[in-house]
């Protein structure tokens, strides 16, 4: 509380906001409930899959006790089918920090998606590119027949500083970002400008930069997911009539679920998959999240 509260003893021509960013299983959401409580704000949550309902166990999505009675937002307003862009989530977003200026609160952003929380904090947009839908259909014939990581191990060769921010799960934004170079020649990193941030910002992370302990708390997580009835969650959410194809389902943990059910693997090949598949995750949210300055 020391820091937070130099933080909000200095003056500043521009709102205050607080992050608290780094990779899953990190205790962000513990340590965002602390700072709201203390400073009697909300909780703005920048995560991709957080925004999905239904999908409560396997995005680990905070419960209503967990809140103790602290607002969350950016949680729960999308249905499974529909996709969503960072603009939108921008739009959003941005509503809800004004609305919290308003009532002199110090808006508390949350989570691991590292695209989400460059949206807020930076003046940023990406040069208007038209859509070229036959390759994108292209592209999405290649995906349906070689799978996500043969898309993104593209992007890969062709822009490795941005690929290696993306999971192959969000493979929508990877065809955006490969017909985007098709169209430009350029690294989508290049095509994106920023301007001086738009907030004070207080980065702060639970993360002690300790690696194994990281992975090993990665996996303890992902068996009491299995413990806490992952697979049951996805086939009541496939009994609504949801698709495997669909937006909320096709990514890290629930495709290697459906992998398990479509008997291609075995339960134990799942979990080592999943375990594997988020602690890649995880290392690309480090890459990504070095660029904050962390408060000493």
């Amino acid at each position: 509380m020391q820091n937070i509260q130099k933080f909000l003893d200095k003056k500043s021509k521009l709102p205050k906001i607080i992050v608290i960013y780094w990779p899953t299983a990190s205790g962000k959401t513990s340590l965002s409930i602390d700072i709201a409580k203390q400073l009697n704000s909300e909780i703005i949550w920048a995560d991709s899959r957080q925004i999905y309902k239904l999908l409560n166990i396997w995005t680990w999505k905070i419960t209503e006790e967990e809140k103790q009675n602290i607002p969350h937002h950016m949680i729960d307003i999308l249905d499974i089918d529909q996709d969503y862009s960072v603009g939108e989530y921008k739009k959003e977003a941005e509503k809800i920090i004004n609305s919290l200026h308003t009532e002199w609160k110090i808006p508390i952003i949350c989570g691991g998606t590292g695209l989400y929380i460059d949206s807020i904090i930076y003046n940023f947009d990406i040069p208007e590119v038209e859509p070229d839908w036959d390759y994108r259909n292209k592209l999405e014939e290649l995906r349906l027949e070689k799978w996500n990581e043969y898309l993104w191990d593209m992007l890969n060769k062709v822009d490795p500083e941005y690929a290696i921010t993306l999971s192959p799960a969000n493979y929508r934004y990877v065809i955006r970002w490969l017909e985007i170079f098709e169209k430009t020649w350029k690294s989508k990193l290049d095509l994106k400008w920023k301007s001086t941030p738009k907030y004070d910002v207080l980065f702060l992370t639970p993360y002690d930069w300790d690696r194994p302990k990281l992975y090993d708390r990665i996996n303890a997580r992902i068996e009491e997911m299995f413990e806490s009835w992952l697979i049951d969650e996805l086939k009541s959410v496939l009994k609504l009539g949801y698709k495997k194809t669909d937006f909320g389902l096709n990514t890290i943990w629930y495709k290697e679920i459906i992998e398990y059910l479509d008997w291609n693997i075995t339960l134990e090949e799942c979990k080592n998959l999943i375990k594997q598949h988020n602690r890649n995750y995880a290392k690309r949210q480090l890459t990504w999240f070095r660029k904050y300055k962390t408060s000493d």
